[in-house]
């Protein structure tokens, strides 16, 4: 297993520098260096290509509630698909590439790195789509059930994303702003939510902060992916191009990150997707450890 999280001193040069670790933790996202090859991208193409063609190497035992998952009989909508890297072992080797998570394990300054959630998403070229756009959110909201504010996400697209394509945008500095306007429709996922409210809560959160919204796309080539912190704002627009942007949200925890019941104003725990699949921990709480859904991407234990 030890050998599993070893880097060749190539990707040792790929890591972030101290100069990069404090940009992060400065404006809450990152551009990373080339981590992976053009044959390693064009690989996850054609892995979910078989994805939407139904191959699974094994499916989840039920489906949560609020889980997200594309089928065909949905139509020509924005796609996404949560757990592909434990549904699908093409798309998953290169997922789970130790690189990306030593990346991340630098980035948030922790010493393990577990895999959280993985979506695929493919936004067709069709920018007249309302579900092309993704408004204004930060993850935090949807993960109020684990205990870190180190999580993060890496957005790795298959192919150079720009703005036409309608790349994720970020609103930089903001995973460091205090919060207003918090109440219990934060904890909804962002699709369930009206577009405009969301972008005067934006502004509603800049004007608290003292400061004011700055936009920032994330221009990725291939192979290249972006980082972002659990509370950085970040949103994307229409796909404007004559073909689909295809990507992976792969989300991230540190090794530290637990369950925590957390409940609404009414009294209703609210959760994620994973306490209705993971195991449990001695004391009965869902186990965001458990292996086979949540695995360790780095140890520095192990390097």
């Amino acid at each position: 297993m030890a050998e599993q999280f070893n880097l060749t001193d190539e990707e040792l040069e790929l890591l972030p520098s101290d100069e990069d670790v404090a940009f992060y933790a400065a404006h809450g996202w990152y551009l990373t260096k080339k981590l992976f090859t053009d044959a390693e991208v064009d690989e996850l193409v054609e892995a979910s290509e078989r994805f939407y063609a139904g191959e699974r190497s094994r499916s989840l035992p039920l489906r949560p509630r609020r889980l997200a998952y594309w089928e065909p009989q949905h139509g020509d909508v924005q796609r996404h698909n949560d757990y592909v890297h434990y549904e699908h072992d093409g798309l998953a080797k290169l997922l789970r590439k130790p690189l990306i998570g030593a990346v991340a394990a630098r980035l948030a300054q922790a010493d393990e790195i577990r895999i959280f959630q993985s979506t695929l998403i493919f936004k067709p070229p069709r920018p007249e789509e309302p579900t092309n756009v993704v408004p204004w959110h930060f993850d935090r909201h949807y993960w109020a059930s684990s205990t870190s504010e180190r999580m993060l996400t890496a957005f790795i697209p298959f192919h150079d994303c720009g703005e036409e394509m309608g790349t994720i945008t970020m609103v930089d500095g903001s995973h460091l702003w205090q919060e207003t306007g918090n109440d219990d429709s934060t904890a909804k996922h962002f699709a369930e939510r009206d577009k405009e409210d969301l972008e005067v809560l934006l502004a509603r959160n800049a004007e608290f902060n003292g400061t004011t919204v700055t936009k920032v796309p994330m221009i990725i080539p291939k192979g290249h992916m972006s980082f972002h912190h659990c509370r950085t704002y970040h949103g994307s627009a229409g796909n404007r191009s004559d073909r689909p942007r295809r990507a992976v949200s792969l989300h991230l925890q540190d090794g530290e990150n637990q369950y925590r019941p957390y409940a609404l104003s009414d009294g209703t725990v609210v959760g994620y997707n994973h306490d209705e699949l993971v195991r449990r921990t001695p004391d009965g709480r869902p186990d965001y450890a458990d292996p086979d859904y949540c695995p360790v991407l780095w140890t520095s234990a192990q390097h």
